[in-house]
């Protein structure tokens, strides 16, 4: 491959579906150009999470971004939501073409 590659994080986060409308909030102030959510099951430390109801629905949150927008991100949202909601969040490197869409925030 010839093509020039850049690095840049990828931060997964999986969590109740219920957080869903203020962690989508959360991405756009704190610089997230996107994100991308599905629907995930699975079991830890908070049991079986198979979404067959509401409450036990879990989605993944995956956000490409530079590395001060993803420790922005993490370090909000562990604040704010990690005590009280099923969440877990991982941060891997990973490299991406076209760079510039994967910075902060355009502006």
């Amino acid at each position: 491959m010839n093509l020039p590659l850049s690095l840049r994080r990828l931060l997964t986060i999986i969590c109740e579906a219920s957080l869903e409308p203020e962690l989508v909030r959360e991405l756009a102030r704190l610089g997230a150009r996107g994100y991308t959510i599905t629907e995930a099951r699975g079991q830890g430390a908070h049991g079986l999470r198979d979404g067959s109801w509401g409450a036990s629905a879990n989605i993944r949150v995956e956000v490409l971004c530079d590395e001060l927008t993803a420790e922005a991100i993490v370090d909000t949202l562990h604040a704010g939501y990690s005590a009280n909601y099923g969440m877990v969040m991982f941060v891997t490197d990973v490299a991406v073409l076209r760079p510039d869409k994967f910075r902060g925030a355009p502006g």
